[in-house]
């Protein structure tokens, strides 16, 4: 494996010289020894490493993404999407993990301040909590008065720029593709109360069913995970579909109904929401609205790295989610 002490020998300069040239360094080298040291890593075949570039910068070329839960497919596939993004642009990342706790969040974006990382992506559901987002916004502003720079993905509520699911509207079209297929009486699974992803896709779900002039649906709140959704479809009494606010509390529920003996889609319908990667080879298939997680993720990266300083008002783009009806569903007879 060539080295960097290889290509400063072949280029008869110092270690030091070869360093500065091809690891990034902000301190000048002549043009005569610049060209020297490239045509001997060029001839080589050295390749620069990100990490020692990333050193030599000061960690100008390192981003932060913080997300409440790398377990959760939901995030995993957001952040991929945003690393990924991140690797084309030889930038290094650092993610940290929230579990659900704001002041963790918080906490992470003055780390990262303090580590003058080049940009921040906060991925995840706001908390319905004024002051608690307040401290957040503020805490952002701090960082990008120091010249950072930060997207987020989720409500538009940071000031920063900001990719935002529909989650209103998707929860809404699949409510009208549910009625549609004859059910009236419906459940949701609705996660947390305070989480405003959750309450605007059952806020969006049940208006809906109220504009088709149905029953207001029976609501159930729990953890926003698969043992929240196997707890709450527990406590459902009669209804003909069960809706869960994201795709891995219905897992939960069809977890619970798989124990129970209860058939699905033949006694109970199940439909979710993200089209989460690891259903395809559920059985059965879950009915979802699928949001283009991987190309959310990437887009917030861009929108964070393309920003100039003093730009005008945030960039907030709307992602709209789209109705996939499978085999977790039965059409009404």
């Amino acid at each position: 494996m060539v080295t960097l002490e290889d290509v400063a020998k072949q280029a008869g300069v110092s270690l030091a010289t070869a360093s500065r040239v091809l690891n990034g360094s902000t301190r000048q080298v002549g043009a005569t020894l610049r060209a020297r040291v490239e045509r001997a890593a060029d001839e080589l075949g050295y390749r620069a490493n990100i990490a020692a570039q990333t050193l030599a910068r000061g960690a100008s070329n390192v981003i932060g993404i913080v997300v409440h839960d790398l377990t959760d497919p939901y995030f995993a596939a957001l952040a991929d999407g945003a690393m990924r993004a991140a690797a084309t642009e030889g930038l290094l990342v650092m993610v940290g993990t929230t579990h659900r706790d704001p002041e963790q969040e918080i906490a992470y974006v003055a780390t990262m301040n303090a580590q003058r990382v080049r940009a921040v992506l906060l991925v995840g559901s706001r908390v319905a909590d004024p002051v608690v987002t307040g401290r957040l916004r503020d805490e952002l502003a701090r960082y990008r008065e120091g010249g950072g720079r930060a997207a987020c993905v989720g409500q538009d509520l940071l000031g920063v720029d900001t990719v935002a699911p529909a989650n209103r509207a998707g929860a809404a079209d699949l409510a009208r593709a549910l009625a549609g297929l004859g059910h009236t009486r419906f459940a949701v699974l609705a996660g947390p109360p305070h989480l405003v992803t959750a309450a605007d896709r059952c806020e969006g779900f049940a208006e809906a069913l109220r504009e088709l002039g149905l029953p207001e649906p029976v609501v159930v709140h729990g953890a926003f995970d698969r043992d929240g959704g196997h707890r709450a479809a527990s406590e459902i009494g009669e209804a003909t579909c069960v809706f869960a606010v994201n795709d891995v509390m219905a897992v939960g529920a069809l977890a619970a109904y798989r124990e129970r003996g209860i058939r699905v889609p033949e006694d109970v319908s199940v439909a979710g929401f993200d089209d989460i990667v690891t259903l395809r080879d559920h059985v059965p298939a879950l009915t979802t609205v699928r949001l283009p997680l991987k190309d959310m993720g990437a887009r917030a990266l861009e929108l964070a790295l393309g920003r100039e300083d003093g730009a005008a008002e945030p960039v907030v783009e709307q992602v709209a989610g789209e109705v996939v009806l499978r085999e977790s569903v039965r059409k009404m007879t």
